[in-house]
């Protein structure tokens, strides 16, 4: 009876876990925006939609404006973009749903990571191959500290940042050596919970 309920406690604990829960979470926006063509196609760098990543704690979610941007000129009338549209006209935001989310308790900074030369894919995933972003990775505790024990796989050249196919080269630890002597990510408590 007792193996049976630490068992059973372990399998809850285990499989209730960020990787098994939020990892493939996948809602359906209001519009089908495809960061797969938005990205991965045209080439729009994460920046332009996402504006204050380099100066706040969040990425924000874009105005309609910023799509209007080049909506106003390029497809002006489809169907697809009706809500956006109507969300310009009328200055109403869109309903979007939001797809990472920290729990209140965790504090994480968007432009410290930036910064330090944390590139977007390290923590989204691949946007660029996704027609509807999707969390790639679990971003629970023990898989954020093991990023500040051994950060240097992830730190990449500034101007490499929204690269979203960048890989490290085989001499990574000699290009990031200056970095790394600098750097030293947090690892207590009140790094993430203030």
């Amino acid at each position: 009876m007792v193996f049976g309920g630490i068992g059973t406690v372990a399998l809850a604990w285990y499989y209730g876990s960020p990787r098994f829960i939020e990892v493939g979470y996948r809602p359906e926006q209001p519009v089908p925006y495809s960061h797969k063509l938005h990205v991965g196609e045209l080439g729009l760098d994460c920046r332009y939609c996402h504006v204050s990543v380099e100066l706040s704690h969040e990425a924000n979610i874009p105005p309609t404006q910023t799509c209007m941007n080049c909506h106003a000129a390029i497809k002006p009338n489809s169907e697809k973009l009706q809500l956006v549209r109507d969300s310009f006209e009328n200055n109403t935001p869109i309903a979007w749903v939001r797809v990472h989310k920290l729990p209140d308790y965790a504090y994480f900074n968007h432009s410290v990571h930036i910064k330090a030369g944390v590139g977007c894919a390290s923590c989204h995933g691949n946007v660029g191959e996704m027609d509807t972003v999707e969390v790639k990775a679990p971003l629970s505790m023990g898989w954020c500290l093991e990023c500040h024990r051994d950060p240097q796989q992830h730190i990449r050249p500034k101007s490499e940042i929204t690269n979203m196919t960048w890989e490290p080269p085989p001499n990574q630890a000699e290009l990031v050596k200056d970095v790394m002597d600098t750097l030293n990510p947090p690892q207590d408590c009140f790094a993430c919970h203030r």
